[in-house]
């Protein structure tokens, strides 16, 4: 079972303010940017992601129903802050996997713990790989201000 709804709101309020300025730059963390289905506003909500090539797997420590993940399967995409850049993310794709094969060992143990098992996988925009996404440079650096 995902980390619980009154867990998720202390972290949307507490927890995160602090997290996101260094989510951006951890390895193993990011930032997801995406714009609310229903109120059209700009959120921030640090996550847990592993990059494979040209795509990359977020696990969802809140279950696939968490807010974001819906925003982010409905614009089909959202951008993702890690590492000092920031990413155009595309083609969501929902999947479950008990054993948390696509993983590193200890994220694996850890997630087990949790009883993570849920996943999103994302693309890298096509646009964003040849440079020509917002007509600016591929993988652009992130500003270090937050957006509201």
């Amino acid at each position: 079972m995902p980390a619980p709804r009154w867990l998720a709101r202390f972290n949307l309020h507490v927890t995160n303010r602090i997290l996101w300025p260094l989510a951006t730059r951890m390895p193993g963390m990011g930032v997801v940017v995406h714009i609310g289905r229903k109120t059209g506003r700009g959120y921030r909500t640090p996550v847990l992601v592993f990059r494979r090539g040209s795509r990359f797997l977020i696990a969802l420590t809140y279950g696939r129903d968490a807010e974001w993940v819906r925003n982010a399967v409905a614009q089909n995409g959202c951008e993702l802050e890690t590492e000092g850049r920031r990413l155009r993310l595309t083609n969501p794709y929902l999947f479950h996997d008990e054993k948390r094969r696509a993983m590193p060992g200890f994220v694996r143990f850890v997630l087990g713990l949790l009883n993570v098992s849920d996943f999103l996988e994302l693309q890298v925009s096509e646009a964003e790989v040849a440079g020509e996404d917002h007509g600016e440079k591929s993988e652009r650096p992130v500003e270090n201000k937050r957006s509201a």
